[in-house]
């Protein structure tokens, strides 16, 4: 497989690198522990159905016991600005402290293109995140950017359903699969580490209102789709442009009508 454009050569080394990925049985997370099995990694995931506890702590000292790079993909239970808050602000302290305890190298996290421009809680909290990974005493630390996944323009679509309409804001996007997120930390992983930011985009550029429509129309939907500049992206007013990544960003192979076709 190739690396991402930009991204670093793996280390090759006679003893396996163990991996510990937090939100490992995740959307991205799962994909994430098996390109990194991929690799030839030794890869540990951790989540709270395995017994460890991201919050409390509980169980972390074991799993990260050895480990040299440490994947966070977790998220938030939900999109508000207080459970975001406190759960990136908790979270990533607790495996920040455990996984330098543990002399992990490198730490890698994985954000949102746009964040810095989005002003809603989620994306603060997000900001948040980063910034502990930045200044954690780990050595190296590397952070990728990821567009909307190609899941979460469904979501967006279903939280502003009427009777007879879907609304949707009409900006701008480009949505990548949850495969292509997760090739791109693997890879970002077994590299040598970024010191900086790596983001990831899907193939093509498109609407979000015309991506709503054809989401519809495989779901058998006749609802219209009214593109209106009021609806929030998870909690935050975007404009036209605000989710679209920068022009060196590495795009993934999966296009949205190839991904609608597999579902």
């Amino acid at each position: 497989m190739k690396a991402p454009v930009g991204s670093p050569t793996p280390r090759r080394k006679e003893t396996q690198t163990r991996v510990v990925v937090a939100g490992g049985t995740g959307l991205i997370g799962s994909r994430t522990v098996a390109r990194l099995r991929d690799h030839g990694m030794e890869v540990v995931s951790v989540s709270r159905e395995e017994g460890v506890d991201i919050i409390t702590g509980e169980g972390l000292a074991e799993v990260l016991r050895g480990a040299e790079v440490v994947v966070d993909v977790t998220d938030a239970p939900t999109r508000t600005e207080k459970a975001s808050v406190d759960f990136f602000g908790t979270a990533t302290a607790t495996l920040v402290e455990a996984a330098a305890a543990a002399g992990a190298e490198h730490y890698v996290v994985l954000s949102v293109v746009g964040v810095e421009r989005l002003k809603s809680g989620y994306f603060r909290a997000k900001l948040l995140q980063e910034d502990q990974v930045r200044r954690s005493p780990i050595p190296f630390s590397s952070i990728v950017r990821a567009t909307p996944f190609f899941e979460s323009v469904e979501t967006t679509m279903l939280m502003n359903t009427y009777a007879d309409s879907v609304h949707v804001a009409p900006v701008l996007m480009r949505p990548v699969s949850a495969n292509d997120v997760a090739a791109a930390v693997a890879h970002v992983a077994v590299g040598v580490p970024l010191a900086g930011i790596l983001q990831v985009a899907g193939p093509e550029e498109h609407r979000l209102d015309d991506l709503a429509a054809k989401l519809l129309a495989a779901r058998g939907d006749l609802r219209d789709v009214v593109a209106d500049t009021h609806v929030p992206f998870f909690g935050a007013e975007i404009g036209e442009r605000t989710l679209l990544p920068a022009p060196d960003a590495h795009l993934g192979h999966e296009t949205f009508a190839q991904w609608l076709a597999r579902r």
